[in-house]
């Protein structure tokens, strides 16, 4: 029996114009659609609009988001930098005292040696300047104290800023001017003492 050619290429060819033809619809309806959109009076723009306001509103609630977010790590990082700088302030301001104070201890230190020179001579004189001597040493002395105590004072308020503990005070308070105090007593009396020679 012999092949029908001609009448399988013709049904594939009525195939394929079937398929081409709901394919042109498919496309025609939309455009109708379209058209008919068109002509109604603000259908298609309508929803177009209303489409692009929603996209429109939630660009802008993004971004005011978004920049709300910034503005809420801007002012963290701010407040950080605030304390930061002042807790640099508070532990710069213990350093330059513990210096103070170490300076205050050494010349404190420093007078005493100087008065054992003259002690043989001051020793030998009366008994007010025996007096005046063993009160200026004792001053001085005490000025040593004070400071070595004010010192280790700053030093702990250092330490506390150093691990975040803000709430020490940085300054030792009376210690300091306490252990000046003590000093000038103490080399007013060595002064009086060696008048009275």
């Amino acid at each position: 029996m012999p092949v029908p050619w001609l009448q399988l290429i013709d049904a594939a060819l009525g195939v394929a114009n079937f398929a081409r033809g709901r394919k042109s619809q498919a496309q025609e309806e939309p455009s109708q659609q379209l058209q008919a959109g068109a002509q109604a009076p603000g259908g298609l723009e309508a929803r177009l609009a209303s489409v692009v306001v929603a996209a429109l509103k939630e660009a802008f609630d993004r971004d005011s988001r978004r920049l709300e977010l910034e503005r809420e790590q801007l002012a963290a990082e701010r407040l950080r930098a605030e304390r930061a700088m002042r807790l640099e302030l508070r532990r710069q301001a213990a350093d330059l005292e513990i210096g103070r104070l170490r300076l205050l201890g050494g010349v404190a230190f420093t007078s005493w040696l100087a008065t054992l020179a003259f002690s043989a001579r001051l020793i030998g004189a009366g008994t007010g300047a025996r007096v005046a001597l063993g009160l200026g040493w004792l001053c001085l002395l005490g000025s040593i104290a004070a400071s070595f105590v004010a010192q280790s004072h700053a030093a702990a308020a250092v330490e506390a800023l150093a691990t975040g503990d803000d709430s020490r005070p940085s300054e030792p308070g009376a210690g300091g001017a306490f252990a000046l105090g003590l000093m000038l007593v103490g080399l007013v009396a060595i002064g009086v003492a060696a008048l009275l020679v």
